[in-house]
């Protein structure tokens, strides 16, 4: 082994091991950023290793260059200008923007590798195979994530989308891709065939995310970032990059656990979550519109009394509050809740928001401290003790429907106990239904009280309100 295989080694040896330190630190939201900056080193080190070692590829410095200068500009502005409502946009586009990228290396890999073959000298099979994985999951991520985009901004309907004979669809398309890459790695390594095994992959990353409800995003999210890593996985192996594959690997692996968790904390299967069609964006699927309710109103002033006199606050962030990017006033209702000898908390479920650790994001971006923050487990016993409990517009996560209506799509999801607070002050801009589009009997109940309005607006009034309490 030479010197230079040696170092290029220790190199992704060093590197893999920012990797597994950074998804370490990406556990807890106090060393998050640490890990953001583990992970990005790392692939700065593999990047400029290749840079540097790799015959030929500084020859091209100006397509380097200029690829590398509009990459980091995308960055710079997504990361400076994108708000934080629009994250799990962001998100998906970056998931589409690595699986896309996955299917390009795998596709000209292909390419220069069938290009001066001769005729009927098959490649192996065991790097085709691996080839055809990078190309057709990063495909499916590329496409999948571009419609998941399309439904959280609102460029395409939220709601399950399903073309006649969905299902029998479904299965033509992943036979079909099955059978062509069969072909490709023992029968045929033709050109035209593989570029047809591509567009049908493609396809199939819109039949399968087009069926699925807005209300279930988070883990299309989650599933399609695991797809993207084990698109990168296969493309390493197939580049014989190790960094590469175990970067892709971790990505994979980490997806997958997170997309299992998901679906847990939402007592539902992944099978359910691809082909339950649930989920319609504000629609109602369920008998009884939250609109016919006889709800109790209450003013921000009285609201505020509630919480300035009472002894224990709990907080239940939701998608109303990144909307209305109240995150900066809570944090200001936190602080004088507490001088005032109030003991505050905030309840967070797993798939509150628009995609994974969302709340905990729009709260650390507010400095809320860490240990204010508790997860579902944690909290729900502490409802009981609460003598308010102040949902912002997290309307699915908070419906009692999950416990008592079989008959309710959310049955047997575990939800945050906010009915069992002494009183429930839930702030929403109207009646309209959540995400999910089923009603939620909570807003009906004899504790809880409606503060309507824009969060923000309303979060201010409440803390103009503590002000004078």
């Amino acid at each position: 082994m030479s010197l230079l295989e040696v170092l290029t080694f220790l190199v992704y040896l060093v590197a893999s091991i920012s990797f597994v330190l950074a998804l370490k630190f990406l556990a807890s939201p106090k060393s998050a950023r640490t890990g953001n900056l583990l992970g990005a080193a790392g692939m700065t080190l593999v990047v400029a290793w290749t840079l540097i070692t790799t015959d030929g590829m500084l020859q091209h410095w100006w397509i380097l260059l200029v690829a590398g200068g509009v990459g980091a500009v995308i960055g710079v502005l997504g990361a400076r200008r994108v708000p934080m409502t629009a994250m799990p946009q962001m998100v998906a586009i970056f998931n589409g923007a690595g699986g896309g990228a996955a299917a390009v290396v795998a596709a000209s890999e292909f390419l220069s590798a069938v290009n001066g073959r001769p005729a009927g000298d098959l490649l192996p099979v065991v790097p085709m195979i691996a080839t055809l994985l990078g190309a057709v999951i990063g495909s499916v991520s590329l496409t999948g994530s571009v419609v998941a985009f399309g439904k959280l901004q609102g460029i395409m309907p939220a709601q399950p989308v399903s073309l006649p004979g969905q299902n029998i669809v479904a299965t033509l398309v992943l036979g079909g891709l099955l059978v062509m890459a069969v072909v490709l790695a023992v029968v045929t390594n033709s050109v035209a065939l593989f570029l047809v095994f591509l567009v049908v992959a493609l396809a199939a990353g819109v039949l399968i995310v087009m069926p699925i409800g807005g209300a279930d995003m988070p883990v299309v999210i989650s599933l399609l970032n695991s797809y993207t890593g084990i698109a990168v996985a296969a493309t390493g192996f197939v580049i014989g990059n190790y960094a590469l594959l175990i970067a892709g690997t971790l990505v994979g692996a980490s997806g997958a656990i997170l997309t299992q968790l998901m679906c847990r904390a939402m007592n539902r299967s992944l099978m359910n979550v691809l082909f339950g069609a649930f989920g319609t964006a504000g629609g109602v699927t369920a008998s009884g519109a939250e609109g016919e309710m006889t709800v109790r109103e209450i003013s921000a002033e009285d609201a505020a009394v509630l919480m300035a006199y009472g002894k224990k606050v709990i907080i239940v962030p939701g998608y109303g509050m990144a909307v209305a990017q109240a995150q900066g006033p809570v944090r200001e209702l936190m602080d004088l809740l507490v001088a005032k000898g109030v003991e505050v908390e905030f309840a967070i479920h797993p798939v509150a928001g628009r995609m994974p650790g969302h709340m905990n994001v729009l709260l650390a971006e507010a400095n809320v401290p860490y240990d204010r923050l508790k997860e579902m487990d944690e909290i729900n016993d502490e409802f009981a003790n609460a003598d308010v409990a102040l949902v912002i517009g997290a309307n699915d996560v908070t419906n009692p429907s999950a416990r008592t209506d079989q008959g309710s799509p959310i049955y047997g999801m575990p939800i945050l106990n906010v009915d069992k607070a002494q009183n429930v002050v839930v702030l929403k801009r109207s009646m309209a239904s959540g995400f999910a589009g089923i009603p939620n009997p909570l807003y009906g109940e004899p504790q809880t009280a409606m503060l309507f309005g824009d969060a923000k607006a309303t979060v201010q009034a409440l803390v103009a309100g503590v002000k004078a309490a």
